[in-house]
């Protein structure tokens, strides 16, 4: 006698399908600060925290997809759930900032091998599912993965702003000189998260308008 099939079993479907023209990218927060300097970034990270947290919150409740590209940390056989727990386990230098910036189950997320969220990932492809042009970047490390990540999205001619309240790196003078080198050399925009202002717009239906810089 034949055995009935299993049902398939659901897969999750992001509340963020609507096409958007802005995308938060959050970069390496996802982090244990396990490596040379990681002691010195861990300040910084801890306030980065503060401003990024409930920014993110702001730009989930108007409907800007929220997209968390990580370092998969040389564990290729893991998720993102595996890349998570790595982080916060006990002793991890990074683990309450990495708790604190846990992604909700609407967000993105994408394990990247390298510096740029764009080197050998899906990111691309997400971004043209999503029908997004603006990008605003955040995260860990403002002068390497998120100046990588920029310099990338420059190449692919994304709009770019960098929150700098919203990145960190070891020190001032590092995190200073990325912005200082993307603002000059790849007319990026950088401000601070709350001057990402919400434009009024006529809505369609329950959708809410895109953020605008003002």
């Amino acid at each position: 006698m034949t055995k009935p099939r299993k049902a398939a079993p659901k897969l999750p479907r992001s509340t963020h399908e609507r096409r958007s023209d802005t995308a938060l990218l959050i970069i390496d927060v996802i982090n244990d600060l396990d490596f040379p300097g990681g002691e010195n970034v861990l300040p910084w990270a801890e306030r980065m925290v503060e401003r990024l947290e409930p920014f993110a919150q702001r730009m989930r409740k108007a409907d800007v997809p929220v997209i968390y590209v990580n370092d998969n940390f040389d564990l290729w056989r893991s998720n993102f759930g595996d890349v998570y727990k790595h982080c916060t386990r006990k002793g991890s230098r990074g683990r309450h900032v990495a708790r604190a910036l846990k992604p909700l189950p609407e967000d993105y997320f994408i394990l990247k091998p390298k510096h740029s969220a764009f080197f050998a990932t899906s990111l691309v492809p997400l971004l043209e599912h999503l029908g997004t042009k603006k990008l605003l970047l955040a995260g860990i490390a403002t002068n390497l993965c998120v100046f990588f990540s920029a310099h990338d999205a420059h190449m692919h001619e994304y709009q770019i702003t960098v929150l700098s309240d919203c990145c960190c790196a070891e020190s001032d003078t590092d995190h200073d000189l990325a912005l200082d080198q993307l603002q000059r050399f790849l007319r990026v925009r950088v401000c601070r998260g709350d001057e990402v202002k919400m434009a009024r717009r006529t809505r369609r239906g329950n959708a809410r308008p895109p953020p605008e810089w003002k």
